[in-house]
Parts: C-alpha cells; structure tokens; sequence
C-alpha cells in the first residue's frame, strides 16, 4: 500500500470512531485556549479542565488575567505541576496580546511563538482549533509514538515529527487528524499494553505488521 493510501485509510478509520474532532481543553474565548494549553504540558487535560473553570472565574476577562498577581495566579494552578513557570508565563502572555495584539491571539506561527510559554505545539494547536489554518500539525506525545507506530514518522523530537507529518497528511485534515490520534492514544493505542487485538489501525500498523 502507498504512503497516500494509507494515509488515506487511516484518517478515514479514525474519522468512523471519532465523528467530533474536538479538542480536549474546555474553552470559551481565544486565549483561554492560550492558557488552557499551556497549563497542559507535563499535565493531563482532565486536570486542566478542573483548574480552569475557577481560574477563568477568578480572571473572567483578558485585562484581568493580565493584571493578575503572578502569586495568585499561581495558587489557582498549583496543582498542575511547573505553577510557578506557568504562572508567570500565562500573565505575561495576556499582557502581550493587549499591548501588541488589540487583544488577540495571533493567527500565525511567527506571532505566536514570541508569546512567553508558547512553543510550535501549543501554536500549531492553536493555529487550527482558532484559525483553521491548514497543515496544522500538533506533535504530542501520543502523535509522535502513533505515528511512528504506524510508520508515518521516526523519532521523538517533535520539529522533525512535525515536518515529516506534513509531508503525508492532507493539510486540510492535519488538525482534526492530530485531535483524533489523542483520543485514539488515549483509548486504544496507550504507551503500555496497547490494545494491538482491538486496534482499527491493526491493518496499517508497521509494529504489529513487522511482529
């Protein structure tokens, strides 16, 4: 089978499970999104959804997140891991999107990642879930251990998982494509005892192929 055809076939088996390709982190404006992701490194978005509603309640407008004390901050996301860091990234990320943004996240690569906390996963995500830009491709740890499952990537280092994904899926599929891989990471194809017997993906998978 070629590349595209499996590609192809793939995106089409998890588009069947996963209909709704949405993304995880509850969210209602722009930058909570901003924030809700940036709380998500090194952290689940089940916890984040619990810290986010009290969070956004406390701060329920931009300026207010902006003007927030770094140490108050801090105490409605402790428990996320990395508080500290977190904290002062996301007031400070408020602050830039006031002072050179009109109050907006920015909708291009190059904006976005001047933002403090804001690396090429948390743009890209942020890039198609608010933008719907094309070629979108968000490189989590369930992507990139999926993909190199199933023969559509090698290696761990997400710029270069990024780029090689780009060069097999569609681009207008790239971020719906991400969304559903963490579903299906978290369902079906765990980092231990994935469920190889029950996998819709059994068929295109070079691991379970090659064993």
């Amino acid at each position: 089978m070629k590349i595209k055809e499996k590609v192809s076939a793939i995106i089409e088996a998890l588009r069947q499970r996963y209909p709704d390709a949405l993304c995880a982190l509850h969210y209602q404006k722009d930058y909570e999104l901003m924030i809700a992701v940036r709380l998500s490194a090194q952290c689940t978005d089940a916890r984040v959804n619990l810290i986010t509603p009290a969070l956004f309640a406390a701060y329920p407008t931009l300026e207010d997140m902006a003007g927030a004390s770094i140490a108050d901050v801090e105490g409605y996301i402790h428990s996320c891991g990395f508080f500290r860091q977190k904290a002062k990234d996301i007031v400070q990320a408020c602050q830039l999107l006031i002072a050179e943004h009109n109050g907006k996240v920015p909708d291009t690569m190059e904006e976005l990642l001047k933002l403090p906390g804001v690396g090429r996963k948390t743009a890209n995500l942020l890039l198609g879930d608010l933008y719907q830009v094309p070629g979108s491709v968000v490189c989590d740890t369930h992507c990139m251990r999926i993909c190199e499952r199933l023969g559509l990537s090698k290696g761990r280092e997400p710029e270069k998982v990024e780029k090689q994904l780009r060069k097999v899926l569609p681009p207008e599929e790239s971020s719906d494509f991400c969304h559903r891989i963490v579903l299906f990471g978290r369902e079906v194809c765990t980092a231990r005892n994935p469920k190889c017997a029950q996998c819709p993906l059994a068929p295109f998978c070079d691991e379970i192929n090659k064993g």
